[in-house]
Order: structure tokens, then C-alpha cells, then sequence
């Protein structure tokens, strides 16, 4: 049984990768973000709409700052650094949304410019070690629309299962959309660890 003492990550930066750096957000990180977080193509199917430099600023001094989780509906984002060049490509973000149920969902976004090198899979297995090892979570949900293919896949790359789909269950920037819903439980996360 999980020990109650993991129910909180405190954890040390930067979390390395073998080619990254997982660390949190700060001003400096403004461009890098704005250069894809701008995109239309890159919120397609996001529930966020394309950001401007006012917008990544908030999100910065706001919920972007949280650096640790201590309870439930706190939610984690943090830069993906390519670690030899010390650049920005995208983050990762963990939502612990229980602490009965020990759930979290994880969620990831990547500048397109850096898209087939293999940097959004590292990233999104190095925050599911830290929903499960860190934080102690039992199951990590990945909500992903049907029409965001690479997302889709991405999940099942990382040994995600899909567990659902739910057939135009939501409206997303005026349409209909088709949910996925991808999970893996601590236990599967201890055979597909990197």
C-alpha cells in the first residue's frame, strides 16, 4: 500500500532526462513560449486559445509559478529544455486531481519546430516518474481530442492505454469533439519505466 507521506512532490531542479532538463517556468522563458503558445495549430485541439505576450505573462506570475504540489487540483508545469543547447521546446504539466483516489492527469505541449526528435515522449515519461514515484499517485489519465493523431499517439508511445472514447461529448471552440482517454496505473508504469 502507498504510504501517505508521498502525497505531496517537493521535488529537486532540474529533473533530468537523458537529453533534458524538466524545470519550472520563468519570465525568461517568455519568447520561447509565446513562439509556440501563439500557434493556431499548436491549440487546435487544446482548450486554450492561441496565446499573446500579456497571456503568457499571467500564466507565468500565475499558475505556470507552482513549483511543488501539496494537495488536490494543483497542477504542475514545467519547461522541457533541450539540455546541450539549453533550449525551450514545450513543457509537461501533472494535475493531481485527487488525493482519495491518488489521480492525476498529465498534459504536454511542444513547439513544432522541434516535433520528431523524441523530446515530448522523454518529457511526458520523465512527468509520469514524477506522478508515480514522486507523488505517489495511482493512476495518470491523459485527455486528448480524437483528431490530435500525434497527441493520440504520443500516449500510447509512453504505454498509456486507451481506455475510452467518448463520441462528441464536448464542444471545443464550436464543434463537436471526439474524447480519448488514455491511463496507466502505478503498477504498469513499473514495467514501462525508462
Amino acid at each position: 500500500m502507498q504510504r501517505e507521506r508521498h502525497l505531496q512532490l517537493r521535488t529537486g531542479y532540474p529533473v533530468r532526462t537523458p537529453r533534458l532538463l524538466l524545470r519550472p517556468l520563468g519570465f525568461d522563458d517568455a519568447d520561447a513560449l509565446l513562439a509556440y503558445r501563439s500557434r493556431p495549430d499548436v491549440c487546435r485541439y487544446v482548450p486554450f486559445d492561441p496565446l499573446n505576450r500579456a497571456a503568457v505573462i499571467d500564466r507565468l506570475a500565475g499558475p505556470w509559478a507552482t513549483t511543488a504540489l501539496t494537495d488536490e487540483g494543483q497542477a504542475l508545469t514545467l519547461g522541457v529544455e533541450v539540455a546541450a543547447t539549453r533550449t525551450l521546446v514545450g513543457e509537461v504539466m501533472l494535475l493531481w486531481s485527487s488525493r482519495e483516489h491518488r489521480s492525476g492527469q498529465l498534459g504536454y505541449a511542444i513547439n513544432p519546430d522541434f516535433a520528431g526528435r523524441g523530446y515530448a515522449t522523454e518529457a511526458a515519461r520523465a512527468a509520469l516518474g514524477l506522478g508515480f514515484d514522486e507523488l505517489g499517485l495511482h493512476r495518470i489519465t491523459a485527455s486528448i481530442d480524437e483528431r490530435n493523431t500525434a497527441s493520440a499517439n504520443l500516449a500510447r508511445r509512453i504505454g498509456m492505454r486507451q481506455e475510452a472514447r467518448f463520441v462528441n461529448n464536448e464542444k471545443l471552440k464550436g464543434e463537436w469533439c471526439t474524447e480519448l482517454v488514455f491511463a496507466m496505473l502505478a503498477g504498469e508504469w513499473a514495467g514501462n519505466r525508462p
